[in-house]
Parts: structure tokens; sequence; C-alpha cells
């Protein structure tokens, strides 16, 4: 259940991330405030996983995930241009996202 919380505390932290972009610098009303709330419950989640995982483990992951998530979004909603070289450590973050996940005891 943790690595769950863990999960969606990441995948909120790319939602906010994307919204908060969609707000265009908290000038429009509707995607500032889902950003907001986007932004509390993947800081609510992360809380809840830190709960069990320490620390070290869970906010690697949690960046970790809104990071490779941001940049796929960046990539398909927002046109971002990526080199071949840049995609290489996208890949390897995933690897490390797993790595830790695989290494951890929890």
């Amino acid at each position: 259940m943790v690595w769950i919380e863990l999960t969606v505390a990441g995948i909120l932290e790319t939602v906010w991330a994307t919204t908060m972009k969609y707000s265009n610098g908290f000038s429009k009303m509707g995607f500032s405030i889902v950003t907001l709330i986007a932004m509390t419950a993947s800081f609510l989640f992360l809380a809840r996983a830190t709960k069990t995982l320490p620390l070290s483990i869970a906010y690697p992951i949690w960046t970790g995930i809104g990071a490779v998530g941001s940049i796929i979004i960046g990539v398909l909603l927002f046109k971002d241009s990526l080199s071949p070289l840049t995609w290489l450590f996208v890949g390897l973050l995933l690897v490390g996202i797993v790595g830790i996940k695989i290494t951890t005891g929890h």
C-alpha cells in the first residue's frame, strides 16, 4: 500500500506541475486551484508514505516520478523537444527509480 501512496504522490506531482504551467503564472484561476489541490494531495500522500518508508527512499522516488512524468507531459502536451542524449538520461532516471525500489527492504 505504501508504494501505491508514493506512486500516487509522484503522479500528483506531475499533475500540479502541468496545471501550474497551464495557470500561466497563477493568472488563470481554475488551473491555479487545481495546482494547489494537486500539490497539497501530493504532499499528503508523500507524508503518508514517509510514515513507513525512510525519507532517503521516498523522496527520490517521489521526485523521480514527478520529473519523468513532467518530461513526458512536456513532450506530449507542450511539444518540448529533447535530444537523444537527454532521452538516455531520462531512461537512467527510470532505471534509478526502479533500482531504488528493488533494492529496498520495504
